[in-house]
């Protein structure tokens, strides 16, 4: 559900290919980033973008361009739904560390006292906790493996995950069981090493200690009481209108969509559709401890182990100094990039329906922040 390293590490160290933009006035802001946005979907084929910048709660950019459906000239507007790839891992996290705050698990449970042998991988290791998964230092193998090094690497197409298979069947954390129940562990436990199939797990975890469905535990938990009223685990076998095509294929006359690259419904590890303004929501609940509480909200933006660079990883973000939690998001035909400023009260969240361009347009967004009252 995640390109690792074409969409976290590119995006969060602010590529440098596109010409910056000084930090003006935001009238200035908004006038050269539409030059440039619409610069850049020309050149590269992009069908369409949603971003939105607010600073201490006031909009300085929220705005949608091109095209949400190419073939029937359906706008992008500031109300579109994007899918969200790997976004959702910190709805995921939100949901654990409220079950945390209700007593129902705890970070230092083991996943072997949480879950049946039949939700968890054979060779799960006995020492693996929740705090584990929720960090990315289970070790355990990856249904998607990015590391070259290892005998399962998957390469970095996410859709050549399901040639073969039914995505259309994939809809419960169990269903993404056989593709990593008996792999071999990527790393040793307490190494941080990115993991799809971790959130998975925690899915499966949330399910098993609360007795709901994933997505009813997320939505019920998380999206609605954070204001997220536009957003949710829509099925792609149900279209709505105002959900955005995500393109995999500009190269014809018709351009294809990733239907069959995805699974039919997210999960754990990602997945979910939103609005721009919705992402923003959630980062502001978490920013402002209004969603979890002081304490929880905390724990989920303390950098808890190194990751990369100056970044470490908090439970479910990627934390940085600067009072900074981000994430990003990349499936075939999706590339997103959430992040907040606490320092500043600033957050941005920009979405895309096409992968494979989004360099470019995160770094004249980022660029170009007015970062100063």
């Amino acid at each position: 559900m995640f390109s690792l390293a074409k969409t976290f590490c590119a995006m969060a160290a602010l590529c440098t290919a596109a010409p910056a933009l000084a930090a003006p006035d935001p009238a200035t802001f908004r006038k050269q980033l539409d030059t440039f946005i619409e610069q850049e979907m020309r050149q590269e084929k992009v069908p369409g973008v949603s971003i939105a910048v607010l600073r201490k709660g006031e909009v300085v950019v929220a705005k949608g361009y091109g095209q949400a459906d190419v073939e029937n000239n359906v706008p992008v507007t500031t109300e579109t739904i994007f899918q969200s790839g790997s976004v959702g891992k910190m709805f995921t996290a939100a949901a654990t560390l409220l079950a945390v705050g209700r007593g129902e698990l705890a970070v230092t449970d083991r996943i072997v006292d949480l879950l049946p042998e039949a939700r968890r991988p054979a060779i799960l290791s006995s020492e693996i906790t929740v705090h584990h998964l929720l960090t990315h230092t289970s070790g355990i193998g990856d249904y998607f493996e990015e590391d070259e090094s290892l005998p399962h690497y998957t390469g970095d197409d996410y859709g050549a995950t399901w040639a073969g298979r039914n995505p259309g069947r994939v809809e419960r954390p169990d269903d993404y069981l056989p593709l990593y129940a008996d792999r071999a562990p990527a790393a040793a436990p307490g190494e941080w090493h990115y993991s799809n199939a971790g959130y998975v797990l925690l899915g499966a975890v949330l399910e098993e200690m609360t007795g709901r469905e994933y997505v009813d535990v997320v939505t019920e938990d998380v999206l609605i009481p954070a204001g997220m009223a536009d957003t949710g685990y829509f099925r792609s076998d149900e279209p709505r209108p105002d959900v955005a095509q995500a393109y995999i294929d500009r190269s014809g006359a018709a351009w294809r969509t990733n239907v069959f690259s995805v699974p039919v419904i997210g999960g754990g590890d990602g997945g979910a559709l939103a609005t721009a303004r919705d992402i923003d929501r959630f980062l502001r609940v978490i920013a402002d401890g209004s969603l979890l509480g002081p304490e929880l909200s905390a724990l989920m933006r303390t950098p808890h182990v190194p990751a990369y660079g100056d970044r470490s990883q908090g439970y479910g973000p990627i934390v940085a100094p600067g009072g900074i939690f981000q994430h990003g998001g990349g499936d075939p035909g999706v590339a997103v990039f959430a992040r907040h400023h606490g320092d500043e009260d600033l957050s941005v969240v920009v979405m895309l329906n096409v992968d494979g361009v989004f360099d470019d347009v995160w770094d004249v967004v980022s660029s170009g922040l007015p970062t100063h009252p």
